[in-house]
């Protein structure tokens, strides 16, 4: 150990001992004669951010730790100036710093350009300096907590630390088991020692002086990360975002709207498919927490539509996945649904629900990826209900996709089969006036897939009877249409075409008919 090293531990202990501190104390110590703690608060944040050696920061950690836990909280948290506005205002500054520098102990590698991943290896150092952090900053939220009247301190350290106990608390490459534990210890720590019954409380408070919230705090901390120059610099920071974001619901939400939009929208046009698809479900959160109004105010709700909608062309499934149902909740706030327009003698003009199902009936049309496929065919029958009679305008393109989707085996589930024939059942109910030149086209298809069914060894029963019972209800959907056309041409199945099973399942056509 170099000379300089041994002064400066040598200090730490003497000054320790002078304040009778020690991990053995079983009594918050007297104030009595003590030096303001803003003096030594100081000292000790020199000494972090001044000593080279890692051992030694972790080792201060642990004196730090032991201080808030055995020192008098009196002296711990009493402004030593005269005046009290100035003395909480330096006492608030000191704490701020200190928390501060033993964050930064912690604190994640930057990337070097906007590549935003660095290697596995270079996160190794970070669980082992987390874990004494957050052992320290428990200690001191727990004394903060016991005593009354902290409030100012506490909403000083409060949004620090809990970007930092997020940041530690993922499941990611800079996390271990032991950190991530600690890290979800602080941020219990934090919700006790403010009062705050979960994590929203904590950040949104309920609207009273006492109980306010740390969002604004934590917004200030992340804002600067989350330019379009740096957001990418460290990997942790969209992350403490979404989880952010995602925990703000109404009336919360909207005053901070211009600051939590553009990050989102940043998230939403990345190459990258993962932090396109945060984006996607951080804009999808603001959607659906922030009022209509406030959406269409200087045209947002728009900017939001154009920046979803370009996702349509992607070929990632998970990407389409979370779009649509984005996009169907955004629709609402850009237009009334087709299907509550009431009768009127004028042509409905096209609309933004138009273009969204037209684009994605023409997608379906052509894929043959099984899992867009799946995700096509389940997010299909919510904008079949949406438009209502307003189907009709696409009726052409959605007879190709269940005449494209039924004819096509999708094992084990069928998950595709049974969602298009959703689609089918909305669909004749919604335009059947407009279904009866389609009867025969429709009928002939779902007679083959009832076939295929009947004959298919490899399905499950269940999934048998799902797919012959939602295929029965079409053909007697189809029938009403005809007006009861069909019972003849159904009656001259006989045994010599199809087997006994698919001619017990027709019979039911006719139960249903006959009621």
């Amino acid at each position: 150990m170099s000379d300089s090293s041994r002064k400066r531990r040598m200090e730490l202990s003497t000054l320790l001992h002078d304040l009778h501190l020690s991990p053995s104390s079983e009594k918050p110590l007297p104030s009595a004669s003590l030096p303001p703690i803003t003096e030594l608060l100081s000292h000790m944040q020199e000494k972090l951010i001044g000593v080279s050696s890692e051992s030694e920061k972790i080792s201060l950690i642990g004196h730090l730790e032991c201080l808030f836990q055995t020192a008098d909280p009196h002296w711990l948290f009493c402004p030593a100036s005269t005046n009290q506005g100035d003395g909480w205002a330096e006492l608030r500054v000191s704490y701020g710093s200190l928390v501060s520098a033993l964050i930064g102990f912690a604190a994640l590698p930057l990337c070097e350009d906007d590549c935003g991943s660095l290697p596995a290896a270079a996160y190794q150092s970070v669980p082992s300096r987390a874990a004494p952090v957050c052992s320290a900053l428990t200690a001191l939220l727990g004394t903060l907590g016991n005593g009354a009247g902290h409030t100012g301190l506490l909403m000083t350290a409060g949004p620090p630390v809990c970007v930092f106990a997020v940041t530690h608390f993922q499941d990611q490459v800079w996390t271990s088991s032991s950190s991530r534990a600690a890290a979800k210890s602080l941020q219990e720590a934090l919700l006790r020692a403010g009062g705050w019954r979960d994590s929203a409380h904590l950040l949104m408070g309920d609207g009273s002086q006492e109980k306010r919230g740390i969002l604004g705090g934590i917004l200030d901390i992340l804002q600067p990360q989350l330019t379009k120059d740096s957001w990418q610099r460290c990997e942790a920071v969209k992350l403490v975002f979404a989880w952010t974001l995602l925990q703000v619901t109404l009336p919360s939400l909207s005053p901070h709207l211009p600051h939590l939009l553009p990050p989102s929208l940043l998230l939403n046009d990345h190459h990258r498919p993962e932090n396109c698809m945060l984006g996607v479900r951080c804009l999808h959160h603001i959607v659906l927490n922030t009022p209509a109004a406030d959406l269409r105010q200087f045209n947002t709700a728009e900017v939001l539509y154009q920046a979803l909608f370009k996702h349509l062309y992607t070929t990632e499934a998970a990407v389409i996945q979370v779009v649509l149902p984005c996009l169907l909740d955004l629709l609402l706030v850009l237009e009334t649904p087709p299907s509550s327009l009431s009768p009127s003698s004028s042509r409905r003009k096209p609309s933004h629900h138009d273009d969204v199902l037209r684009l994605v009936l023409t997608h379906m049309e052509a894929e043959h990826k099984v899992a867009l496929r799946h995700v096509y065919a389940s997010a299909l029958p919510p904008y079949i209900d949406r438009m209502g009679v307003a189907i009709c305008r696409h009726l052409r393109r959605v007879e190709r996709v269940v005449l494209g989707y039924l004819e096509v085996r999708d094992p084990p589930e069928e998950t595709s089969r049974l969602k298009i024939l959703e689609v089918l059942q909305k669909t004749i109910r919604a335009a059947w006036p407009r279904m009866q030149c389609r009867v025969d086209v429709l009928l002939r298809c779902l007679l083959k897939l009832l076939l295929d069914v009947c004959s298919d060894s490899q399905l499950t029963d269940p999934v048998r009877q799902k797919l012959t019972g939602q295929t029965v209800l079409c053909i007697g959907l189809l029938d009403g249409c005809s007006d009861g056309g069909l019972q003849s041409l159904l009656q001259q199945l006989d045994s010599s075409c199809c087997s006994s099973e698919m001619l017990r399942c027709l019979a039911t056509v006719t139960m249903m008919t006959d009621r």
